[in-house]
């Protein structure tokens, strides 16, 4: 199947054979290049967790959505998108005041912009309830907003108590995904337009896919 994506060619073979090493190829010619990724075992579908928003889901701060047409369209052809909007899910409204991360960068807290509610503690105890769900689904991935206080997995902002901006890091329920599978391949959804960087991406899920290791720490 070749899907014209950004002046890139992508081609997802599906193979019902049973699974062996996974593969890709790429075929660089200026702005053009190729990837072919093989999806095995009868056609399974890879699951793999996602920002809601970037499904189209309008749960935003600001009631909207980041609808991204290549994640649905095109990877959602062989995927099992399981989707999660940490701020919604741990009991924030649809419109909310916008957050940002402050304090120290290897430890941020997850703060209100104008009226400094601090949300760090209620994030933390959600994600490990929702970690523990996500756990027994099986992820092979997960796919974040880019940014994002909460999903964001680089170069998220992180300020001063004064709204200074200090440094980065990730959103701290990214943080927390870290944390739980430090072994599950993770991405921003910004990158899966880059064609190698995606290519990488679907290697590093396939190789976890079929990898006794995962076993430990995501167990289905």
């Amino acid at each position: 199947l070749f899907i014209g994506v950004q002046n890139c060619h992508i081609v997802l073979q599906l193979l019902p054979a049973p699974p062996v090493e996974p593969e890709a190829e790429y075929e660089r010619s200026g702005r053009r290049g190729t990837l072919r990724g093989t999806l095995k075992e009868n056609h399974t579908i890879l699951r793999l967790g996602i920002s809601a928003c970037l499904l189209g889901e309008n749960v935003r701060y600001d009631g909207g959505h980041k609808l991204d047409r290549f994640i649905v369209h095109t990877l959602g052809q062989y995927v099992e998108w399981i989707p999660v909007c940490p701020e919604t899910e741990t009991g924030m409204p649809i419109p909310r005041e916008a957050l940002h991360l402050v304090g120290d960068p290897e430890s941020p807290r997850l703060v209100t912009i104008h009226t400094k509610r601090d949300y760090t503690g209620q994030m933390r105890a959600w994600a490990q309830k929702r970690l523990n769900e996500l756990s027994a689904m099986g992820l092979h991935g997960f796919v974040f907003k880019s940014k994002s206080p909460s999903c964001g997995l680089y170069r998220v902002p992180i300020h001063t108590e004064a709204g200074i901006p200090i440094g980065f890091g990730s959103g701290i329920f990214a943080r927390e995904v870290m944390r739980r599978f430090p072994l599950l391949p993770l991405e921003e959804g910004r990158y899966l337009h880059d064609i190698p960087r995606c290519g990488n991406f679907i290697e590093r899920v396939l190789a976890y896919r079929y990898s006794p290791s995962r076993q430990a720490e995501n167990p289905r």
